[in-house]
């Protein structure tokens, strides 16, 4: 088979479709995030996941989201503009019959700019050579798309590590896993 058309695989790990085995296509700068890291992160978020409302922010694989949504987010929202990533996220969610996922081709950051409306969860985890982690932050906070208490998982390289952070964002845990670092930021209350 030409490199090319290879196709890899996930892992969902927990929810209603544990085990379940999920193709994505060879895409540069696609990497899903680890089993590992994704059972940390879901542990951090499990008294809040049920019903949240999630934006996949660069989708790829759609780990996170196809995780989301098996663990009983009321509403996944992935943004991915690779038109073959995109087809292969429509043909997983038809396959898993996910009614509250849908997928949006379209440039992640252009996507931010719009006014939004809050979300509960936000995942962050660009392609690390990038360097679109700042960018999706600053466009996250300014357009509506965060309220007090919202989450935002995000994930970079290990160095240089995270970029400065919205002032009203709280960096409440942070781990590394090999050449990834990541962590979990909560947006303040209003003072």
């Amino acid at each position: 088979m030409p490199a090319s058309a290879k196709t890899n695989q996930l892992r969902i790990i927990g929810g209603r479709h544990r085990g379940r085995r999920l193709p994505f296509p060879d895409q540069e700068g696609l990497r899903p995030t680890s089993d590992r890291v994704r059972e940390t992160l879901f542990n951090w978020v499990a008294p809040i996941i049920e019903g949240a409302r999630c934006l996949d922010v660069f989708s790829g694989s759609g780990a996170l989201g196809f995780e989301a949504a098996s663990r009983g987010a009321g509403e996944v929202v992935m943004l991915e503009r690779a038109p073959k990533v995109v087809r292969q996220l429509r043909c997983n969610v038809e396959t898993l019959a996910l009614e509250a996922v849908s997928i949006h081709q379209a440039d992640s950051l252009e996507w931010l700019d719009r006014p939004g409306r809050p979300f509960d969860l936000i995942f962050l985890d660009p392609p690390f050579a990038d360097d679109l982690l700042e960018s999706a932050c600053a466009r996250l906070a300014a357009n509506g798309w965060l309220a007090p208490g919202s989450r935002i998982y995000l994930e970079s390289a290990a160095k240089p590590g995270f970029p400065n952070l919205p002032a009203d964002w709280d960096l409440v845990r942070e781990k590394t896993a090999g050449q990834v670092l990541y962590g979990l930021a909560i947006v303040a209350d209003a003072a």
